[in-house]
C-alpha cells in the first residue's frame, strides 16, 4: 500500500473515532517574555570570557548565563546590564532603569560586593590564616545586620519598575570542596570562606522568598567542581596573571552550573 493511502485510511479512522491529529509543535517556539538581567561579575560572566565590546569594564559575556539563556531560549527580547563590580547601590542607581512595565523576565545576582567577596579573598590570600578569618567574621556580621535591608531595596526597586515580571535572585557556589588534599590556604581559612558564602545565600533567598521572587541555588550543581575538588574546576583559582578572573566561574561553571539552575527557575 503507498505512503499516501497509508495516510489516508490513518485519517479517516481518525476521524471516525472522534480523534484529533494535530502536527507536532516545533521543538523550540521562540517565548514572548522580555528579559533583562541585572547584577555583578557573576551575573555579567567574568571568567568566562568572550566578553562583548559593547560592555566595556563591565565584561559581560556571552557565556554568562544570562546570554546562554538569549541563545537557547530566544525571548522576544533580551537586556543584560549586569556589571563587574556591582554592588546594591550600583544596580538601583544604575540598573534598575533598564526595567519597565513590559519586562516578563528578571534575573538577578547581587550581593557579594557589598560584604566584600574581593577585598575578603585577597586577605586571605595575603595576610594568612588569622586574618582571613577576622576578615570573614567582620563581613558575617556586616552580612547580618546589612545584606537584608539593602537586597529588600534592590528587590522592591524590581517589583517597582517590573511589576508583572517573573523574578529569579541566583546566588553564588560555595568556593571549595572540603575534606581533599588541597595545597594554597589553610583548611580553615577554606571552611571559614565556605561559611561566609553560605551566609550570604542564606540572607539572599530569605529576603527573596520574602519579596516573592524565586531563589536558584547553585550551591549542590557545583559540589564535585569547586576548588579542591578531583572533578573539573568550575571556578578560577588565584590566577596572578588576570586577577579579575580568580575565584569566578568558568565558561564551564556558567553553562554546567550557573545555566542549567537560572533556566530552571525561569520557568
Amino acid at each position: 500500500m503507498r505512503r499516501s493511502r497509508l495516510a489516508t485510511l490513518a485519517l479517516t479512522l481518525a476521524a471516525s473515532f472522534g480523534i484529533t491529529l494535530t502536527l507536532a509543535a516545533p521543538a523550540q517556539a521562540a517565548p514572548a517574555d522580555r528579559y533583562v538581567a541585572l547584577g555583578d561579575s557573576y551575573a555579567s560572566g567574568v571568567g568566562a570570557d568572550s566578553y562583548t565590546s559593547e560592555s566595556g569594564s563591565c565584561l559581560r559575556s556571552n557565556n554568562a548565563y544570562p546570554a546562554l539563556y538569549n541563545t537557547n531560549i530566544r525571548p522576544a527580547s533580551y537586556r543584560s546590564v549586569a556589571c563587574s563590580g556591582a554592588t546594591t547601590t550600583d544596580v538601583i542607581n544604575n540598573q534598575l532603569s533598564a526595567l519597565s512595565s513590559t519586562t516578563t523576565l528578571v534575573s538577578v545576582t547581587i550581593g557579594g560586593n557589598d560584604v566584600g567577596f574581593s577585598s575578603i579573598m585577597s586577605t586571605c590570600v595575603l595576610q594568612g590564616e588569622t586574618q582571613c578569618v577576622a576578615a570573614i567574621q567582620a563581613a558575617e556580621d556586616k552580612a547580618r545586620t546589612q545584606l537584608p535591608g539593602k537586597l529588600a531595596n534592590v528587590y522592591n526597586g524590581i517589583r517597582s519598575r517590573a511589576p508583572s515580571a517573573r523574578v529569579v535572585v541566583v546566588g553564588y557556589p560555595v568556593f571549595y570542596q572540603l575534606g581533599t588534599v588541597c595545597v594554597g590556604l589553610s583548611a580553615t581559612s577554606r571552611a571559614k570562606i565556605n561559611e561566609g558564602i553560605n551566609l550570604v545565600d542564606d540572607i539572599t533567598r530569605t529576603a527573596a522568598s520574602s519579596a516573592g521572587f524565586t531563589f536558584a541555588d547553585v550551591r549542590s550543581i557545583f559540589v564535585g567542581h569547586q576548588l579542591c575538588s578531583y572533578g573539573e574546576k568550575w571556578l578560577h583559582a588565584l590566577n596572578v596573571l588576570n586577577l579579575t578572573k580568580s575565584y569566578h566561574p568558568t565558561a564551564a561553571g556558567q553553562s554546567g552550573g550557573y545555566y542549567p539552575v537560572f533556566r530552571s527557575a525561569a520557568g
